[in-house]
């Protein structure tokens, strides 16, 4: 995965870990970087996103911003844009670049908001009070900073169809966070009874929408017919799609010698594993298996031991949440046949297989 994204990012023309480079330097998110150190000691989740934008080979923090760049430079300029060619740069526009940011800055505002912790919930270990309640108005603060400087360049692009997609992209992941935090804050979260068809539609909206509808943006932007529009939104909700399931699988297919992987019971593989099971027999195994956990959120409800985690091995949710990510996949590749073959088309390609290659 770190080989694709690499190579990906030498084709459109610079790391797009710098992508918003020119916002985390400024003077108000330095001051903000500075206040943060407070929290060094405490176990406030801010402290961790903030390491992830530095550094997070697992999670590729910067990946829709790059898939946006490299999907701008698939399609290129359409026939109606031929004669500003002039402001592109590695085959693409200035304001698909800025876009790419826009989409940055919305996500890493979005990680910022969920670093925001439960102070009912809070443990003596966790750290001071007054130190995990200084943490969270820096999450809320920092996160509405983001997204604000996001908002300004997104009116600077002058596209009332491309702030529409973006601005209802807000939406639908303020709606999807608000489902998953809802439920990690009930008592019985660990037996919700969540089928396929509402865990596809609740990924779509917190996971899939922002990239599919910034992928659709920059085809606006280069003035693309809709049909092409369209193909680059398949694109973006497809390969997000396989790239969650692909996350979701990692602790049931991931080779290690270390501890067994915590995992969500509102993952694919446990969803699936339930449906195939039944609802009765799936809650039997809960109780016989585990005792639930509740920890503060925003982490879901996850279960870490062992005999459960064999039990949904054993059973058909594991290899048909592979199937399903694998599907998943092969709709984005689809969707890429209707560009030309290119560098930038192969490069989006290898990540899909990236995300739906397993051992």
């Amino acid at each position: 995965w770190s080989q694709v994204v690499s190579e990906a990012e030498k084709i459109v023309g610079y790391p797009t870990s710098f992508m918003s480079l020119r916002c985390l330097l400024s003077d108000e998110l330095s001051n903000i970087a500075m206040q943060v150190r407070k929290l060094v000691g405490t176990k406030h989740p801010l402290l961790d996103t903030a390491r992830g934008f530095v550094y997070d080979s697992r999670n590729n923090l910067q990946m829709r911003g790059l898939v946006v760049l490299l999907i701008s430079k698939a399609a290129g300029p359409s026939t109606a844009e031929l004669s500003f060619q002039h402001d592109m740069v590695s085959g693409i526009y200035s304001s698909q670049r800025s876009l790419a940011e826009i989409t940055e800055l919305i996500q890493t505002a979005f990680l910022v908001h969920r670093g925001i912790v439960n102070i009912g919930e809070l443990k003596s270990c966790d750290g001071p009070l007054k130190d995990m309640q200084f943490g969270n108005k820096m999450a809320v603060l920092s996160g509405d900073f983001l997204l604000a400087n996001a908002c300004t360049s997104l009116a600077q692009l002058q596209n009332t169809k491309v702030v529409e997609l973006i601005s209802s992209a807000i939406g639908d992941l303020v709606q999807g966070i608000y489902y998953e935090n809802s439920k990690s804050s009930e008592e019985n979260c660990l037996t919700d009874d969540i089928g396929m068809s509402r865990w596809k539609e609740q990924v779509f909206l917190s996971h899939s929408a922002l990239l599919a509808k910034s992928c659709q943006a920059a085809m606006e932007l280069a003035k693309h017919s809709a049909e092409i529009q369209d193909m680059a939104f398949q694109y973006g909700k497809h390969m997000s799609m396989s790239h969650k399931l692909h996350s979701d699988l990692q602790p049931f297919v991931k080779e290690s010698s270390t501890d067994t992987m915590a995992f969500s019971l509102n993952s694919a593989p446990a969803i699936l594993h339930q449906e195939f099971l039944g609802r009765e027999a799936w809650l039997k195994q809960i109780r016989d298996n585990c005792t639930l956990l509740k920890p503060a959120p925003p982490h879901r409800c996850a279960c870490v031991f062992q005999q459960l985690q064999e039990a949904i091995k054993a059973g058909k949710g594991v290899t048909s949440a592979i199937d399903l990510c694998r599907c998943h996949g092969n709709r984005a590749l689809a969707a890429l046949e209707r560009f030309p073959p290119s560098e930038a088309r192969d490069a989006l390609a290898n990540i899909v297989y990236a995300v739906t290659r397993f051992p």
